[in-house]
C-alpha cells in the first residue's frame, strides 16, 4: 500500500462478527454487570466466553477467574445425567438465561450474578474437638467460598425441581435464578442458605 493510499474500511460483515463476540452467546452485553455485595465482585467475574475449553484446568486457584457463566455450567454438570455432557449443558444454561430474559425483562446475566450474590452464606459451621467431645462452632465464610457455595445451591434446587418433573431443566434453573435474585425465601438456593445461617447462628 502506498503512502496515498487509505486503509480500506472494515467491512459491515467483521464487524458485526466482532460485535458479536463481544456478547454472551452472542446475545447479552456484559460489559455493565454491577455488583451490590461487598468483597464478592472479584471472585464473579463475568466474560462474553462461556466455554474455555479447559484452559484454567492446570492453574491452581484460577477458578475466579473464569466466568461465572461457566462455573454454573460447570457446577450443573456434576450431576448423573449432564455428568461430562458439556455442549447439552451450556444448552440448558442458554435456555434458562432467554427464560430469565423473558421473565424479568432485565438482563439475565446481572440476575445471575445478583442470585450468586444472595444465595453466598454469609456464615457456617465447622467441628472442633475438646477432649473427644465435638463442638459444632460458627465461622465467617470467606468470600470465594460463598460464590461456590450459591452455586452448589442453584445446581441442587435446579436438580430437585426438574428431576422426576415435567418441568424442564432450563425451566427449573431459571426460577431457581429469578426466585434467588429476588431473594424469595421459597426458592431453593436462599432456603439453603437460611439454614445454614440459622445452624450457625445456634453455634455462636
Amino acid at each position: 500500500m502506498s503512502e496515498n493510499e487509505s486503509p480500506e474500511p472494515e467491512s459491515p460483515a467483521g464487524s458485526e462478527e466482532a460485535k458479536q463476540n463481544a456478547l454472551l452467546f452472542g446475545v447479552w452485553d456484559v460489559s455493565e454487570i454491577e455488583y451490590t455485595e461487598p468483597g464478592m465482585d472479584r471472585y464473579i467475574k463475568v466474560t462474553p466466553i462461556a466455554h474455555t475449553m479447559g484452559r484454567h484446568a492446570s492453574k491452581q486457584f484460577k477458578k475466579s477467574e473464569i466466568s461465572i457463566v461457566e462455573r454454573l455450567v460447570n457446577r450443573l454438570m456434576q450431576t448423573e445425567d449432564n455428568t461430562g455432557q458439556k455442549q447439552k449443558t451450556m444448552k440448558i444454561v442458554k435456555e434458562a438465561l432467554e427464560i430469565v430474559d423473558e421473565r424479568s425483562e432485565e438482563n439475565p446475566v446481572q440476575v445471575l450474578v445478583r442470585a450468586v450474590e444472595n444465595a453466598g452464606p454469609r456464615e457456617e459451621t465447622v467441628r472442633l474437638k475438646y477432649g473427644g467431645i465435638s463442638v459444632p462452632q460458627a465461622v465467617d465464610v470467606a468470600p470465594q467460598r460463598r460464590v461456590d457455595q450459591a452455586l452448589k445451591f442453584i445446581a441442587k434446587g435446579t436438580l430437585s425441581a426438574s428431576y422426576k418433573s415435567k418441568t424442564s431443566a432450563s425451566e427449573a434453573l431459571a426460577t431457581q435464578l429469578i426466585g434467588a435474585a429476588d431473594y424469595d425465601l421459597q426458592s431453593g438456593p436462599i432456603s439453603q442458605k437460611e439454614e445454614r445461617e440459622r445452624v450457625a447462628q445456634a453455634a455462636r
